[in-house]
C-alpha cells in the first residue's frame, strides 16, 4: 500500500504539478509562449485543483479513498496525453486544468487513505509517502532534459507521453493495492456537521492552512520558474536538471527525517527551523545568481520541503478527531489551492514586467518570512505531550 501511495505522488504531485517547470523551457520554445502565458498555465492547473480539492474529500468520504484515487489518476493520464499531442494555447490551459482535476482526486484522497491504516505512525507513513515527489523529481530532472536532446523538439511532448503512461500504470496499482481502511464510527448528519464547523472555525488549523498556502505556492512558483532562472543565469539544461534531480534525490530521505525528527522534538520546532531554511534558500539565487547559489538553493530545497510538507499534514491531522482528519486536511489544502491559484500568474506577470526573476524570489522570501510569524503562532504537539490546541476548543 505504502508503495503504491509513493507512486500515486509521483504521478499526481511531481509529473502532473512539479515537473511543468522542468517542461516550460521546451514548451516555450517550441510554442512560442511568453512568461505570462507559462504562468497562466500554471494557474491553470491550479484552478481545477482548487475546484475540486473539497469535492474529493466528499466523494471519498462516500464512495471510498480508492475509487477516487483511480479517477483521479485517469484524468492525469487523459490530461498528459492531451499536453503530448495539443498546441493551442487555450486547449493546453484545459489540459492543465484536467491535470488539476486529477491531483485533487489523488494525492489528499491518497494520504487520508494511508492515514486510516496507520493511525499511530502517520507522522513516518505521511514522510514515507511524500518520499515519492523526491523520487519522481529525481526522475523528471533527469528525464526532461535527457528526452529534449535526443528528440529535439518533439522531446516535450514525448515527455508528456511517458507521464501518461505512469498515470495509466497508477490507475490500475491504485485499484488493485489501495484499499479502503477500515469504516470509522459513523456519526449522526447533524453530530458530524457541527465537528465539521469546529474545523472550519479553528484558529490553529486556520494558521497550520495560510501557513501551507505560503509554503505551498512558493514552492510551486520555484518549480515552475528556477529552472528557467538557472538557464538565463548561464547553467546549461543539463546541469540544472542534474541540480533538480539532486534536490529529487533529497527530497526522498526529508520526508521520513523530518516526520521522525518531528515526533522526537516537537511540530512546532521542526516547522519553524524548516520555515526558516525555505526563506534562506529562496534568497540564495537572487544573492549569488550562479552554479553555487543554485546549487545551495536546490539543496536546501531538497532537504526541507517534503519534510516540512509532512510536518505540516501530520500537524493538521493532530489538531482533530481521527474521524475528522481527512476534512482537516482537505480544508488546509483548500488555503493551499487558492495561493496556487494566484501565485504562478502573478509570479509569471512580474517576470514579464521586470526582465528578470529576481523581484519573483525576493518576494517570495518575503512571504515566506510571514510564514515564519504564523508559525511562532501556531499550538502544536511538542517532545512526548498531546496537542493544546483541538478541534473541540476552536481556540
Amino acid at each position: 500500500m505504502i508503495a503504491t501511495g509513493i507512486l500515486v505522488v509521483i504521478v499526481a504531485l511531481v509529473f502532473a504539478r512539479l515537473a511543468y517547470g522542468l517542461i516550460l523551457p521546451f514548451m516555450r520554445e517550441g510554442l512560442g509562449l511568453d512568461y505570462q502565458q507559462a504562468g497562466n498555465l500554471g494557474t491553470a492547473a491550479a484552478l481545477g485543483y482548487l475546484c475540486l480539492i473539497m469535492a474529493s474529500g466528499i466523494f471519498a468520504a462516500r464512495w471510498g479513498g480508492n475509487i477516487t484515487i483511480v479517477i483521479g489518476a485517469l484524468l492525469s493520464t487523459t490530461g498528459f496525453i492531451g499536453l503530448s499531442v495539443s498546441s493551442d494555447y487555450y486547449v493546453l490551459l484545459a489540459w492543465m486544468a484536467l491535470l488539476g482535476f486529477g491531483t485533487a482526486f489523488s494525492y489528499t484522497p491518497a494520504i487520508s487513505l494511508l492515514v486510516g491504516w496507520f493511525p499511530h505512525r502517520r507522522a513516518g507513513v505521511i514522510g514515507i509517502a511524500n518520499s515519492g515527489a523526491g523520487i519522481g523529481l529525481l526522475l523528471a530532472g533527469s528525464l526532461v532534459p535527457y528526452l529534449g536532446q535526443a528528440f529535439g523538439a518533439a522531446g516535450w511532448r514525448i515527455t508528456w507521453g511517458v507521464f501518461a503512461l505512469a498515470g495509466a500504470m497508477t490507475a490500475i496499482a491504485a485499484y488493485f493495492l489501495l484499499p479502503n481502511p477500515p469504516a470509522l464510527v459513523a456519526e449522526g448528519t447533524a453530530t458530524k456537521a457541527a465537528a465539521d464547523r469546529a474545523i472550519y472555525r479553528n484558529r490553529n488549523v486556520i494558521r497550520i492552512g495560510l501557513l501551507y498556502a505560503i509554503i505551498g505556492s512558493m514552492y510551486v512558483v520555484q518549480a515552475i520558474f528556477m529552472y528557467s532562472f538557472a538557464l538565463k543565469a548561464g547553467l546549461s539544461g543539463i546541469l540544472a536538471g542534474r541540480l533538480a534531480a539532486m534536490s529529487g534525490v533529497l527530497s526522498i530521505f526529508s520526508g521520513p527525517a523530518c516526520g521522525w525528527l518531528a515526533d522526537r522534538f516537537g511540530r512546532r520546532k521542526i516547522i519553524l527551523a524548516l520555515v526558516i531554511a525555505d526563506m534562506v534558500a529562496m534568497a540564495l539565487p537572487v544573492i549569488w545568481p550562479n552554479l553555487p547559489g543554485f546549487g545551495l538553493h536546490y539543496f536546501v530545497i531538497g532537504a526541507v520541503m517534503s519534510g516540512l510538507f509532512t510536518v505540516i499534514l501530520a500537524a493538521t491531522t493532530e489538531a482533530v478527531t481521527p474521524a475528522q482528519a481527512p476534512v482537516a486536511v482537505s480544508y488546509v489544502t483548500l488555503f493551499y489551492a487558492v495561493a496556487q491559484l494566484i501565485c504562478p500568474a502573478l509570479a509569471g506577470l512580474l517576470i514579464e514586467r521586470t526582465g528578470g526573476f529576481q523581484p519573483v524570489f525576493v518576494s517570495s522570501a518575503a512571504l515566506i518570512a510571514v510564514a515564519l510569524f504564523l508559525g511562532f503562532r501556531l499550538q502544536l504537539k511538542t517532545a512526548g505531550s498531546s496537542l493544546e490546541n483541538t478541534a473541540q476548543s476552536g481556540t
